[in-house]
């Protein structure tokens, strides 16, 4: 095969012509019913109603499974008086013992000392500040006798079936519309009802009454005077209290000696032991919660008689008792007297008190419930004046739980703010953080509780994501400035940020929120130095790259690109982010075209040539040559299209001079790796963009074209490699295109160079030298691939070189057409070539010589045989 001199000839194409018959055919899909884009109908399914005796409901397959009884999981299916039965064997009671119940009661010497504020000191308080003008209702209770026949019976049966007889329905009334006062009379006089009964033998009289009042407990009408009417009422059921403590422990007292404070049960007799069972069971079988709850927790003392255990195993199930407590105030009271009586008989036991506490946190949703909400419209109340009702019992609570606590404030701290930022505003999140500012800047506190003050930040950023309300909080950023070691304080900028980035779903343009994230970013980007691991610095590139790409000033282009401006200044030592600066000033200037429709006023002309400078300045700061080489063809291509064609000119002369630079290996992912597949795509895009591109009139024709073949042709290739081929190869698609009267593609208002030289006899010459010289360097490679080694790579590409020569060329042109059938038959010479691929190859071009336009096929698939490889 000789070197190849003649004149070559591209055929005229039509594209779109081209398009029409390149085009898959359609057919017309049927989905049937299914399509996985159709939006599921869901059909419901009524189950059969179970009649049970009394009742009509019906139940769902589909949930009813998986519904338990709240009651019976509180019981965990053991009733009151089994309870009280097993504690009364010790032997049943260690069986059934949880293991949180192991613990041992501290002595009783662990009582609150003087520093304790007493439940009587906040009482007053209470009473006078939660009145009210509404009518109130009490309970009245009568004494008649009861009348019995016969005069057998004894006069201590007698005073007994008094008392039994005095429960009945008709021996108490409900008094209405009591002023307050007269309220707070009644009490009273209940109160020394009670003492009375209690001291004429009436023991039935007397937890009758306290039943009744704790009744009253449960009734919210005037809820304005609930806390005044808990304190009034508990004073009732705390006399009960230390009177049946008394009364049993009365009698443990011998006529010698009476029980020290600190008594075991074992001190305590068989009749004072069964004296207290006998109350227990009583009050376990009282029908209704609540007043079963508030008596047998006004006798929680007595337990002292029974067992060590005793008050350690009756506060737990006393706190699960409240839960099935309906109405959120009614429970935190009850919550409160627990507190109150577990503080006076066990102040140890500090976990039942927490559990209480936190209950309380869990329920607090139930105010915003339909049922309170309903209440308060009735009441005529509003929200605020309804919270304040809580304070009294909430502050004892605290109060409670606080005492004698751990001097460990940020603890606390963390756990708090939780709460506060879930259902309160900024402000009080603000006073928070203020408050832990106050606490742990003293002494660089903050140095040892760096985790609790990350956890902080954590939950603060967790429930508060709306960025301009986050940095709207005076107290955020200097809480920040505690983080003053680097590593940690880098971490947190990290989660701040990936809540912005998550979280932020608009572009925002807020000064609040640009400039503390500009100041977190900078943070981050200042920790890079050389130590930083590859991984850490693209994680932390990332995260900055999220925040400029949702940075927008809207219209205000020239402040965007200031914002640029700045931005590159502040993470210049980030490549990656550089890379992003780049993008997003070239989308800049395509958006600036996009609002001018293409046609430039002087001012936009300036703004899109100060982006393109912007760009042409920090391109060789970077360090990857692909990525340089890339944004260099990028930002060319924005240039053009914006009309600057002495800037895109430049962005494509410095990619040409940089591709010499390319090195044979190039990191890849941490990877060493040829850089040949990455210089190949490269030069093929260069190569497309060239197509458009209009010569400058100083440079010559086809300048860059000829600039770029004489990189390629003076590049260091392996020697293994055809890649420079290949290239070549895609350069004959370029010039082909070049030759025709109408390019395939153009850039609106800019006039390519089939505008500029009309087809011009001199341009089309030129094109042909080119081709000539092209065709001459692959022949000469084809030529040197002619050893044994090395002839599958030849016959590839023949082949390669052939599909061209057939897709772009004028195979009417005799040498043109010789040349196609030379390079087929070198394919096939040694027997390399895939007999699948040249007869698919064949009858393509027999299918292509039935088009008018390329009838001249039909000789040359006569030309071309089909070899075997034998």
């Amino acid at each position: 095969m000789g070197t190849f001199t003649c004149q070559v000839h591209a055929r005229s194409r039509n594209y779109v012509s081209e398009s029409e018959v390149c085009k898959l055919e359609s057919l017309p899909l049927d989905f049937g019913d299914y399509h996985p884009l159709k939006p599921i109908t869901v059909t419901e399914s009524k189950t059969k109603k179970m009649n049970r005796k009394g009742s009509t409901s019906s139940t769902s397959s589909s949930s009813s499974s998986s519904v338990l009884d709240p009651l019976s999981s509180v019981l965990d299916g053991t009733d009151p008086l089994s309870l009280f039965a097993a504690a009364a064997d010790p032997v049943t009671t260690t069986a059934t013992m949880d293991s949180t119940r192991k613990k041992r009661d501290k002595d009783d010497s662990s009582a609150v000392g003087s520093d304790f504020e007493p439940w009587s000191s906040k009482r007053g308080e209470i009473l006078a500040r939660y009145t009210t003008t509404e009518k109130n209702s009490s309970i009245q209770f009568f004494t008649g006798k009861a009348t019995t026949t016969g005069s057998a019976v004894s006069e201590k049966v007698r005073t007994r079936l008094e008392e039994l007889d005095d429960l009945e329905e008709g021996s108490q009334k409900e008094l209405l519309n009591l002023t307050q006062q007269d309220y707070m009379n009644r009490i009273e006089e209940l109160n020394q009802s009670l003492k009375d009964a209690w001291s004429s033998d009436q023991k039935v009289k007397a937890l009758k009454i306290v039943i009744q009042c704790s009744k009253l407990l449960s009734d919210t009408t005037v809820i304005q005077f609930y806390p005044s009417k808990f304190v009034l009422i508990t004073d009732i059921l705390d006399t009960f209290g230390k009177l049946v403590y008394e009364r049993i422990l009365s009698m443990c007292v011998d006529s010698r000696v009476s029980l020290p404070d600190n008594f075991s049960p074992e001190s305590a007799n068989d009749t004072a032991k069964e004296t207290c069972l006998n109350w227990f069971f009583k009050i376990a079988s009282i029908r209704e919660l609540i007043p079963r709850f508030y008596v047998e927790a006004a006798i929680l003392k007595c337990n002292k008689f029974l067992s060590k255990m005793g008050i350690s195993e009756c506060l737990p199930r006393l706190t699960s008792m409240i839960r099935g407590i309906g109405d959120p105030l009614v429970a935190v009271y009850a919550r409160a007297y627990l507190c109150r009586v577990g503080m006076e008989v066990a102040p140890q036991l500090k976990e039942s008190l927490n559990e209480n506490f936190f209950d309380f946190l869990l329920t607090f949703k139930q105010i915003h419930g339909d049922t309170v909400q309903n209440q308060l419209v009735v009441q005529c109340v509003e929200i605020p004046l309804y919270l304040t009702l809580y304070s009294p019992a909430i502050d004892w609570i605290l109060q409670c739980i606080a005492y004698h606590a751990p001097e460990d404030y940020i603890n606390c701290a963390e756990v708090w703010v939780e709460y506060t930022c879930r259902h309160f505003t900024k402000r009080e999140v603000n006073t928070v953080l203020a408050d832990v500012i106050k606490h742990m800047t003293p002494d660089r506190a903050f140095e040892d509780a760096y985790p609790q003050l990350q956890s902080i930040i954590q939950k603060v950023i967790t429930y508060i994501y709306d960025f301009s309300l986050l940095f709207s909080v005076e107290k955020f950023l200097p809480f920040l400035d505690m983080f003053q070691k680097e590593s940690v304080r880098v971490e947190v900028c990290k989660c701040i940020m990936e809540s912005f980035i998550k979280h932020q779903q608009e572009s925002t343009k807020d000064p609040v929120i640009l400039n503390a994230l500009l100041h977190i970013c900078k943070t981050m980007h200042d920790s890079v130095n050389a130590l930083t691991l590859e991984d850490e610095k693209r994680m932390l590139a990332a995260l900055i790259n999220g925040f400029i790409k949702m940075v927008s000033f809207g219209r205000d282009f020239e402040q965007q690109l200031s914002f640029y401006v700045e931005a590159r200044s502040m993470f210049c030592n980030l490549e990656p982010v550089l890379v992003q600066l780049i993008h997003s000033v070239n989308q800049l200037a395509m958006e600036t075209r996009k609002v001018m429709k293409g046609n430039h006023s002087r001012k936009t002309a300036a703004f899109v040539r100060a982006c393109v400078a912007f760009c042409f300045i920090t391109i060789p700061s970077l360090s990857g040559i692909f990525a340089r080489l890339n944004l260099y063809l990028h930002s060319g291509q924005v240039a053009l299209a914006n009309q600057c064609l002495s800037q895109a000119d430049a962005f494509f002369k410095a990619a040409v001079s940089l591709v010499p630079e390319v090195p044979k290996m190039i990191n890849v992912d941490g990877k060493m790796r040829p850089s040949d597949a990455f210089l190949l795509e490269f030069l093929c895009n260069f190569f497309s963009t060239l197509l458009v591109v209009p010569d400058h009139p100083e440079q010559g024709v086809l300048f860059l074209v000829r600039g770029l073949l004489n990189v390629i042709q003076d590049y260091t290739w392996e020697d293994n490699s055809d890649d420079k081929v290949r290239i070549y190869t895609n350069v004959l698609h370029l010039l082909s295109a070049m030759t025709q009267e109408v390019y395939i593609y153009h850039v609106d208002k800019v006039d390519s160079n089939d505008t500029l030289y009309g087809g011009d006899s001199k341009f089309l010459a030129e094109i042909n030298k080119l081709c000539e010289t092209v065709i001459a360097q692959i022949l000469d490679h084809l030529k040197t691939l002619g050893k044994e080694e090395t002839l599958k790579r030849q016959s590839q590409l023949a082949l390669y070189f052939f599909n061209t020569i057939l897709a772009h060329g004028d195979l009417r042109n005799n040498k043109l057409n010789q040349l196609s059938v030379n390079l087929w038959n070198l394919a096939q010479k040694h027997g390399f070539a895939d007999t699948s691929t040249m007869v698919t190859t064949l009858e393509y071009i027999k299918k292509r010589s039935k088009q008018p336009e390329l009838s001249h096929f039909a000789d040359l698939a006569l030309r071309l045989p089909l070899q075997s490889r034998t």
